[in-house]
């Protein structure tokens, strides 16, 4: 994250989960059996000793996981920069990363936003002025670039975020309160994450930004726009915020080991656009779901599976609304919730289990003006819905 030093020691992002603020998005209900079933009087058996099949766990080597960090952090340490800038309200932090030998570098959008100066200094004593390129307020990224000498430029490798799964070793590697060439290590805790884009609706609601990378590899203020990554060295994620709750007697937020980075997918994909043309183009549906289904919401609307995405609102004259899908609109008993909206289940073929689901599909492999084809389930019947992807307004 953004550190700011001064009056203002830490802005920036401290981000919250999109549908946390939903009453019903983030909600679980669990259900226990308070009965116990009387058992007949049976005669008691001998007791049989049987053998149970074990399974080999095999304990990681620590020597040679000693050596692999010590390895990657040689290797790719000289790629990554810390950052310093000014804005009318003081000075601040952050960081991020070399990805070509032309001296464009990525970070968050947050670092970079109402900047006036910006400086990067690499991990050999070079420091140079880096002008902004690029910027993505959807997904917090941004692309800025530096005159430096071709030595100082050692390009990160990006890796495919598909293939990373829960549970994971990563690094994250950044300028955490302008201790530059930090790391620490952690695990991939959660993938699909949804967080609140920095770009806003025209009724003042943030757009979602899907396919995010949760996890307790330790992150802080000054972090934000350094690279996530597998133990192949490679770049998985670009770390972009923590969870925080309440805030300690000097103001400041606590931090709760939670930490969310950009796949490195959704920046493969962005990347060329930013350096190119200074923007990315996002597809835009124009509806707002339900991520995920609790079962008092399941039953509250009458729905007939406990997967998928509810529409609950879809925006006048957008795509969604031009192809015929539908919002609620009958009251229910829960406030701000409302029956009869369509239930998503898939698109293009894709099973839609919440609708971070549909998000990461949708911004991974479509483009404005593609067309999606929605199977959705109304009023008991399935039906497929085709609809022609907009741009964000």
């Amino acid at each position: 994250m953004k550190n700011k030093t001064g009056k203002i020691f830490v802005i920036l992002l401290i981000a919250m989960v999109v549908l946390a603020c939903s009453p019903f998005g983030l909600q679980y209900v669990l259900r226990g059996q308070g009965t116990e079933t009387p058992t007949p009087e049976l005669p008691i058996p001998e007791p049989q000793v049987t053998e149970t099949p074990t399974t080999n766990v095999v304990a990681p080597n620590i020597v040679d996981l000693n050596d692999t960090l010590v390895a990657l952090y040689e290797k790719v340490s000289p790629g990554v920069v810390s950052i310093q800038f000014s804005t009318t309200e003081g000075e601040g932090l952050g960081s991020g990363f070399v990805v070509d030998k032309q001296g464009h570098i990525v970070t968050n959008y947050h670092v970079v936003q109402d900047v006036d100066s910006l400086e990067v200094h690499f991990a050999s004593g070079e420091k140079a002025y880096a002008k902004v390129l690029g910027v993505d307020p959807d997904s917090d990224l941004a692309v800025i670039s530096v005159d430096v000498p071709e030595e100082e430029l050692v390009p990160l490798t990006l890796g495919d975020s598909d293939a990373a799964k829960v549970g994971q070793l990563v690094v994250a590697i950044g300028n955490p309160f302008g201790l530059s060439g930090t790391t620490t290590l952690g695990v991939i805790s959660g993938r699909g994450r949804i967080l609140d884009s920095l770009r806003t609706t025209a009724s003042g609601t943030a757009f979602s930004a899907g396919d995010v990378i949760q996890t307790d590899a330790l992150i802080n203020p000054g972090n934000s726009g350094g690279p996530l990554l597998n133990l192949n060295g490679e770049v998985i994620g670009v770390n972009r915020a923590i969870q925080t709750s309440g805030i300690t007697l000097t103001g400041e937020a606590v931090n709760t080991g939670i930490g969310f980075a950009v796949s490195s997918n959704i920046l493969r994909r962005v990347l060329p656009s930013l350096i190119e043309n200074g923007y990315y183009d996002y597809p835009y549906l124009g509806l707002t779901a339900l991520n995920s289904l609790s079962l008092m919401v399941i039953e509250t609307l009458g729905l007939p599976q406990e997967t998928g995405a509810y529409i609950t609102d879809v925006v006048p004259g957008g795509p969604a609304d031009q192809a015929g899908l539908r919002g609620g609109t009958r009251r229910t008993n829960l406030t701000g919730l409302y029956a009869g909206g369509d239930l998503i289940i898939a698109v293009d073929g894709h099973p839609v289990k919440e609708f971070s689901d549909l998000l990461s599909y949708m911004i991974l492999n479509k483009a404005p003006g593609d067309v999606m084809t929605f199977t959705i389930l109304r009023d008991g019947e399935q039906m497929d819905v085709p609809v022609t992807l907009g741009s964000r307004p």
